[in-house]
């Protein structure tokens, strides 16, 4: 099996893909009452600042930045994954091993993670958090989309609410 690399970096800032395991379905969408549920539960046992966000309907990304002493992103995440599925009625069919791990089938077992490296490698992947519902053609413009924190950022004057990117 492939080893799998992650960086960790104690108070460091992370850019974040996590996907659904059926990438058809729109339970992100569909459930993000849910969804910001389950990061709230999980931000009160393990703080973090969820710099930015924006959740598809199969997949999501967002950026964090740990606490100064704290680099455990992974079990962020497993509580994240397992609050959300636990919240959902029991529909998926699940392979063996799935079965075996107990894994409900909700998500992909792994994730994407980088490590932002300084202050244009953070903005470059808000820019990009907020601008994938039109790259994935959901929406026109930026602030057609309302699961994301682009919003909140319109009002703190850090974006402009007619935002043209052109990518």
């Amino acid at each position: 099996m492939t080893e799998y690399r992650r960086n960790f970096v104690k108070g460091g800032s992370y850019f974040f893909t996590v996907a659904l395991a059926d990438r058809s379905q729109r339970l992100l969408v569909d459930h993000v009452d849910s969804l910001r549920q389950a990061f709230r539960h999980v931000k009160v046992l393990y703080p973090f600042s969820l710099d930015a966000i924006v959740v598809l309907p199969e997949h999501l990304h967002c950026i964090w930045t740990l606490l100064r002493e704290d680099a455990n992103y992974p079990e962020r995440w497993r509580r994240i994954k397992a609050a959300f599925s636990r919240s959902l009625a029991n529909s998926n069919s699940r392979s063996h091993s799935k079965m075996l791990k107990g894994e409900r089938g909700v998500w992909q077992r792994r994730y994407w993670e980088h490590t932002l490296r300084d202050e244009g490698d953070w903005q470059r992947h808000m820019d990009y958090i907020h601008y994938n519902p039109v790259k994935q053609r959901l929406v026109k413009q930026v602030a057609d989309w309302k699961y994301s924190t682009f919003h909140p950022y319109v009002e703190g004057g850090m974006y402009p609410e007619n935002l043209g990117w052109k990518w």
